[in-house]
């Protein structure tokens, strides 16, 4: 760190940092990210310095697990112990601040922003919840640097929550401290210089959440906050909460101080951007401090919905706080809340946006729409955020935009969600394999199936897509054991001498199957596939996959979606889904793009790919290379 902080004034050093920050990903720094570089960076590494800290590993710009916000200093050293401590360093050029309530405060400027304590204490719960149970063992702090700041300004900031009272907020002159208690008020005091291995071994951690969102729905509805929010999630959750404490009635029935014509906020994000978590988050804050609003998470997948009622099924209150779509527009009349997540899945009116939606949007006090317009997979599907924001100001609602930009999902590589884009809708590049997820290829469908099996069998949760392009027989004999195998793909045999081979496969129940004299599970419904025993053994489809997520995902591209020289084409009476297969190939292709996007960015840990036309499949092999490929 000595050599760092000798460097870091040299513009010569800030232009490597500019380089680099732009090669991981987060684009090309602002005049304002690198002048708060230069400003924040030396009084910080001086201070470190100067507290004996000088051996401690120090990471700028550390980028978050999904890449929803990057850190602006990581201390790693090492306890006794032997455990490694980590510390989470905020720091604010501010001189001064006011404290609007207990997460947001208004800077001199004007911007209302997260307090930072709580900013900070979001990023040490997440990295205390995203430790695989096989990384070192962590301690991790956090501390917010105010350098610039009196005593008396810092102080304003302090606070004394349980949850936080052990951040310090340092002022500048804190930073003067003589050097044991400046390396206490730095949260290091205890901290020695970790060692390559040790570096190595928090190098290597490949960040992943200890818990799923659909194990904690339960504990999040009764106020447990253990699945944090962090980056954009937590800015778009204290924005949400403070425009409902401008719209909605409080705890007990208090008046909110709004001035009547309620609020739409809309909250786009691509796949594994948190969307889902800060809803049902939204939802549980919704219910604590403005019950009197009756609020409610409608979505239109009956899939994800499935999943939220069986993560709540001992919540006496479940099936009423999250009611089918067809509720919507008595939900409009009823509710004063409204959560609403994959609204570009609801049916369209002849005239554009849902006439349910349009209803919502015009009645009810606090409406917040979640969508991915690139999760648009039907051609009677399509909610947009332009038409919201027409419809609002049509109807003289307010109408506030947020934008969730992480990438939770997918071991936190937005690298690999930004391959997936260029792959579907932009120029298709090759996977370089270093940002921390496993992409491979798989050559046959028999290799993927063994592939899931392996996986399931190590005790991980494993499943096969694929596009929608074989039969499905809904209906089969009472009392069958089994389920028609209807998919059917022909693998040419590589030898010669030996035959080609047919792989055939079940398409998730349409309901659960049960053995007929045990009542033992053999198959799980359909909605249930992603989460239930068993569902490794059947292939899941758009419908059953959008939303949810799970370990090792095997995608299976079907013949409606090819390569061919240099673009992607459609087919589109390839497709078995009737409110497609008629569509003329331009119109397909949007959906087709689409629904494989969603496909390939279901799994958290690893995806491999198989496509059932030859050309395609050398093309995907140009772009995997072997080499990047594991397991």
């Amino acid at each position: 760190m000595g050599e760092l902080a000798a460097r870091v004034g040299d513009p010569a050093f800030l232009k490597q940092c500019a380089v680099r920050y732009t090669a991981a990903g987060f684009g090309v720094p602002g005049e304002a990210e690198v002048r708060s570089w230069r400003n924040s960076w030396p009084p910080l590494l001086r201070a470190l310095v100067r507290a004996g800290l000088s051996d401690l590993w120090v990471y700028l710009e550390y980028g978050t697990p999904g890449g929803g916000r990057r850190l602006d200093a990581m201390l790693v050293g090492t306890k006794a112990d032997g455990a490694l401590g980590l510390v989470v360093v905020e720091l604010k050029q501010w001189h001064s601040c006011r404290v609007l309530d207990a997460g947001r405060v208004l800077r001199k400027d004007g911007v209302v922003t997260a307090h930072p304590v709580f900013q900070v204490a979001a990023y040490r719960s997440f990295f205390q919840h995203w430790r695989p149970a096989r990384a070192p063992r962590l301690d991790v702090r956090a501390v917010v640097v105010l350098h610039n700041a009196s005593p008396e300004e810092a102080a304003v900031l302090r606070l004394g929550a349980p949850a936080v009272a052990d951040i310090p907020v340092l002022s500048g002159a804190d930073l003067s401290a003589p050097a044991d208690d400046l390396a206490a008020l730095l949260r290091a005091g205890d901290l020695a210089a970790p060692d390559a291995a040790r570096r190595a071994a928090f190098e290597g951690i490949r960040w992943e959440p200890s818990s799923r969102l659909l194990d904690q729905v339960g504990s999040v509805l009764e106020g447990n906050s253990a699945f944090a929010l962090v980056g954009d999630q937590q800015d778009a959750f204290l924005q949400i909460r403070a425009t409902a404490a401008l719209h909605l009635p409080g705890r007990g029935g208090s008046t909110a101080p709004g001035d009547g014509t309620g609020a739409v906020i809309t909250v786009r994000g691509g796949p594994g951007s948190g969307k889902t978590a800060l809803a049902v988050r939204l939802l549980g804050h919704l219910m604590r401090h403005h019950p009197t609003t009756r609020p409610r998470f409608i979505t239109p997948s009956g899939t994800l919905r499935a999943h939220l009622l069986d993560a709540v099924s001992g919540h006496s209150a479940a099936r009423e706080l999250f009611p089918g779509i067809g509720y919507l527009r008595a939900a409009a009349r009823q509710a004063g809340a409204l959560v609403i997540d994959e609204a570009q899945r609801i049916k369209r009116g002849a005239h554009g946006l849902p006439p349910d939606l349009a209803a919502v949007i015009e009645h009810v006090p606090l409406a917040v729409v979640f969508l991915d317009e690139r999760q648009i997979i039907r051609p009677d599907e399509g909610t947009t955020v332009e038409e919201i924001h027409a419809a609002a100001q049509h109807l003289g609602r307010t109408h506030h935009h947020l934008e969730l930009t992480g990438a939770f999902r997918c071991a936190g590589s937005a690298s690999y969600t930004a391959w997936v884009d260029a792959l579907l809708y932009g120029t298709p590049r090759p996977w370089n394999g270093h940002t921390g997820y496993d992409l491979g290829i798989a050559d046959d469908p028999f290799q993927l199936q063994q592939w899931v099996e392996q996986a399931t069998a190590a005790g991980h949760t494993a499943r096969t897509t694929a596009g929608f392009c074989w039969p499905w027989t809904r209906n089969r004999p009472r009392g069958a054991t089994t389920l028609p195998l209807d998919i059917t793909i022909d693998v040419p045999s590589t030898d010669p001498a030996a035959p080609d081979r047919t792989w055939r496969a079940a398409w998730n129940a349409a309901s659960a199957l049960t053995h007929p004299a045990d009542g033992r599970p053999l198959a799980p419904h359909n909605q249930l596939w992603a989460t239930h025993t068993g569902g490794h053994q059947q292939i899941g489809c758009i419908y059953t996959a959008q939303g949810l997520e799970y370990r090792d995902a095997g995608v299976i591209i079907g013949p409606d979606l090819t390569w061919n020289d240099d673009h992607w084409e459609a087919h589109p009476h390839h497709s078995r889904d009737e409110t497609l297969r008629h569509l003329p190939p331009d119109q397909y292709l949007r959906y087709a793009l689409n629904t494989y996007r969603v496909l390939l960015t279901r799994g958290t840990h690893t995806t491999r790919i198989h496509s059932t036309h030859p050309t395609t499949q050398h093309k995907l092999h140009t772009l995997i290379h072997p080499t990047s490929q594991t397991g």
